[in-house]
Parts: C-alpha cells; structure tokens; sequence
C-alpha cells in the first residue's frame, strides 16, 4: 500500500547523509528530471528517482499503490527545515517597530520596559490554551510556507511554572501532525528585573533546569536541546557555559545564541563544550570561526533579524569557505514577525550573498542536522519521512525567486496532505 508522485519536472534534493554539508558541497544540489517518489503506508520513503526507475521498483517488489498524483509541470521539493524560532508567546510588539525605525536599538528598546521582558509579562498572563492556540494557527501558516519541521524554543517564562507551560504547548503541538517540533528549553533568554546573570544561572541550575527535566522524565514535555542568550548584558559567557555543560550533562543537545550584538567569545565556547549548533553569529571572530569549523558546529543564520534589527551581517562566506556549514532559520518571534522559510532563503541569497543551492541546502538537511534531524528529515532519500512541497512551476528555483508569494501548491508530512492551495487542482492529478 503506498503512494506514489510521478512524472515530476524536477526533483531536488541535496546530501543523502544525515551529515551536514559544508563548503563548495553547500553550493550543489541533485536535480533529477521527470521523477517519482514512492511513499509507504507509514508515512517513510520507499524509492527516489527517475520515474523509469521507481517503477522498476514497484514491479520488482508488486507494491500495490493506493494512490497516484501526477506531478508532470511540477516540482518536488523536500519540507523546509526552520532552525530557530520562538513561535509560543502572547501580546505583539507591533508597537516597538516605529521605535525601531526611529533608531532605537535592540536594547534601548529593552530598556524602555519592551523586548523581550514585554513578552514575559503577557505570556506569564496568558493561559496554556490561549499558547496553544495561537501556536496551533502560526504552524498552519509555516506548513503552508513549506515548513514540516522546525526547533521552538521556550524563554517567555523566566520561572520555572511558565517555561513549563511554553515546553507542554509544544509538546501538544508537535503531535498534531501538521509538523515535527523539536523543542529548545531556552529558560536563560533573559533577565528578570533586578536580577544578575550570576543570580538568574543559580536560579536556573537550582530550580528551573531540575523541573524541566523532571516533566520531561514524566513524559510531560519533549524537549531536546538547551539554549542561553549569551550576550553582554544578559548572559555571560562563563555563565552561559555553565547553564549548557549542566543541560549537556542531562542528556540535551546544545544549541544556543551567540556572538549576536557583541563579540564573547560564544563559538569559541561552543568549540569546548561540542555544542551542536550556534545562531546569529553577526559578530564571530577568526578563532571562533575555525572551531566551528573543526568541529563541523552549525552557524545557524537568521537573515530576517540582522534585517530588522539592522545588525552587521555575518561573514557567510568565510564561514562557508572555512568549512563551517550554515544552517537557516527564520527566527520567528514577537521581534522578528517572519514565519516564512522562503523569505529567509531570498534574503540568505540578497542580503548574505548565499548562491540558492547554498541556502537550499541550508533550509533542508543542515538545519536538521542542527537539531539533530538529519538521519529523519532534510533530503529526499529512501527511509527518510516523506516530507514534501509540490511546487507549482518548472524550476525548483521559483521557491526563493518569486519572493513574497511562493508557488506552494501542496504540502506533504509524512506522506499526508497538510496543506493544499486554493488554485491547485489536486483532483486532477489524481489517477
């Protein structure tokens, strides 16, 4: 019993690895013309390829097909990866944007009683329905962009009972189906009123982190990886450290933000504790650049924010260059109101100078690998979930190229429907 897509313009997918890609590899991708894809009952790839030879495969092993979309004028693409996103919060900032605009920096608007201490106190209000609903519409908004797998971070809480709350919200979330959430327990995102980066580390190592991790052994939560705003003014680097060693050392993956607004000195850490990841990265140095690249660390970039926060761009192509492989994220948050992943391909390619294979790349398999998803999600490869966009036009391309409305005509998760565009006939195509 199995699905099949058939007769595609293209097929694009990238490393058929569950390592990232990094280097002149990030600049290459794998188009195979007039192609198939085989999906089976459980929602996992079966067969990939040239249409010829996926259907040796079917009469070779006598699958019996349950269903068959013609894809010929189309493309098939694999589900976009969002590497960071904080998508569980109440209360907007639409109010900080003219502030922006008038010059106010990130922290002079935090400072001013907005950012990220304005959203802690409308989440703390809000009730674990209210989250949960407001989540539930964003990741019906990110499927439709093509998203079928994303990291979501807690950090509106700042006490143990809301980053509870936030972690639950996404655990419930995560099972609808409409896409794989891989959770981030980001307790230290900031400071509270009154409170030292010394002061909050305790708090967090004494109180928050042990509740975390006993819902998660209650099978209350599912979170995965641990994350600290290390930066000049909230978190200090040796402070950072400890908070990440202690989350490491409880079995969660460490992917955090870093060398953002200020140079500490964040990559270099990460080098020596072997975190999994870093974003932002705007202000990395050579040193930190070379130990993400021994150690093979994501750089995840987030182009949407250094865009409306007017940051410095990082130095992609060092990076890239020195063998550091970049992963992307759209960094959805109150402060950051971009649930697009093709919009953070397009400015990737505009803003950072990232070639579309680059950025293709980076919003598939390397931000899988940055949560550690590569081995499941991120290319369209046999025994991988079957995690697809048909895209409605000739060249896979047309994803970043056509900016602000891509031609998403379908979206698969796992081998089911979870998005369809109004103009696209898929009765059609069905034989």
């Amino acid at each position: 019993m199995a699905l099949l897509l058939t007769h595609a313009a293209q097929l694009v997918t990238c490393s058929e690895d569950a390592v990232p890609v990094c280097g002149k590899r990030m600049d290459r991708v794998t188009i195979i013309e007039d192609a198939s894809v085989l999906v089976d009952a459980d929602g996992s790839i079966v067969a990939v390829g040239a249409t010829e030879q996926v259907e040796l495969v079917i009469k070779e092993q006598q699958i019996e097909l349950t269903q068959t979309i013609d894809a010929r004028g189309l493309c098939i693409l694999p589900g976009l990866v969002d590497a960071h996103t904080h998508p569980v919060w109440a209360g907007d900032r639409v109010h900080e944007f003219g502030m922006k605009l008038r010059g106010a920096t990130y922290m002079e608007v935090h400072a001013a009683g907005g950012g990220i201490g304005f959203t802690v106190s409308k989440t703390r209000e809000a009730s674990e329905e209210e989250l949960f609903h407001s989540l539930v519409q964003r990741i019906h908004r990110m499927a439709s962009l093509g998203t079928t797998l994303l990291e979501g971070k807690s950090g509106y809480g700042l006490e143990t009972a809301t980053e509870l709350k936030m972690l639950r919200v996404l655990s419930r979330a995560g099972k609808l189906g409409l896409v794989d959430i891989v959770s981030s327990y980001c307790g230290a995102h900031s400071l509270n009123p009154g409170e030292s980066s010394a002061q909050a580390t305790e708090r967090i190592l004494s109180q928050e982190l042990p509740a975390i991790l006993e819902s998660q052994h209650k099978g209350e939560i599912d979170v995965s990886l641990i994350d600290v705003f290390c930066e000049k003014g909230v978190f200090s680097t040796e402070d950072s450290k400890q908070i990440l060693i202690a989350g490491k050392e409880k079995g969660l993956k460490v992917n955090f933000h870093g060398d953002e607004l200020n140079p500490t000195g964040s990559a270099e850490m990460a080098g020596e504790i072997q975190a999994i990841a870093v974003s932002h990265l705007e202000c990395v140095s050579a040193d930190g650049i070379k130990a993400l690249a021994e150690k093979k660390i994501l750089a995840v970039m987030l182009p949407t924010t250094a865009l409306i926060l007017n940051l410095k761009h990082p130095p992609i192509r060092t990076m890239i260059d020195s063998g550091v492989p970049i992963a992307l994220g759209t960094d959805f948050n109150p402060n950051a109101y971009c649930l697009s992943m093709p919009m953070a391909m397009f400015l990737a390619c505009t803003m950072f100078r990232m070639t579309p294979e680059e950025s293709f790349v980076a919003a598939t398999i390397n931000s899988a690998a940055s949560m550690g998803k590569a081995e499941t999600h991120g290319s369209l490869t046999k025994g991988k979930r079957a995690d697809l966009i048909l895209l409605a036009a000739p060249r896979w391309e047309h994803i970043i190229y056509q900016v602000s409305d891509p031609p998403i005509a379908a979206v698969f998760k796992s081998g089911r429907i979870v998005f369809q565009a109004p103009y696209f006939d898929m009765n059609s195509r069905l034989a």
